[in-house]
């Protein structure tokens, strides 16, 4: 049985890191040139060495929740699973899929990243993972598996 597992891009985080890294630079130089930047009010300035710590979090909430989150394809089956300390896991028989929709955004065609959502007989949910990478050949692979005719052995 051969497993792909799927989990969101890191594209977008990896961004949010050079961008703050880029702000803290920037502060930096602007902090050591003019000893304290005049247009920081003085009861600002206290702040100014947690300001990289503070532009730190947005990355580091991402970046956790993206690698809490993942999406594993069995041959017969999807698991998708989130959370750290409360988990959530939901699983998927693949005979039973019947819509795989792939949206993109104009950022995330650039990037080639998209959202996942996949419907199941019987069911009223729709099952989404957000900002995949190369999101069509995953929703391509699970329509193959999915009109795959079962196994003896995925029978008993």
């Amino acid at each position: 049985m051969s497993e792909m597992i799927i989990r969101p891009t890191m594209k977008f985080i990896y961004m949010g890191y050079t961008v703050v890294f880029l702000i803290v630079v920037a502060l930096g130089v602007a902090t050591m040139r003019m000893q304290w930047p005049p247009w920081i009010p003085s009861p600002w300035q206290p702040w100014i060495p947690w300001l990289p710590a503070l532009l730190l979090l947005w990355p580091l909430k991402r970046h956790l929740r993206n690698r809490l989150t993942k999406m594993t394809i069995l041959d017969d089956r999807l698991r998708y699973e989130t959370g750290l300390l409360s988990r959530t896991t939901r699983t998927i028989l693949i005979s039973r899929v019947q819509d795989l929709t792939v949206h993109q955004r104009v950022g995330q065609r650039i990037f080639g990243v998209g959202d996942l959502s996949i419907e199941t007989a019987g069911e009223a949910s729709r099952l989404t993972i957000s900002e995949i990478d190369r999101p069509q050949e995953i929703a391509d692979h699970i329509n193959e598996l999915s009109q795959r005719k079962p196994s003896k052995e995925q029978l008993t």
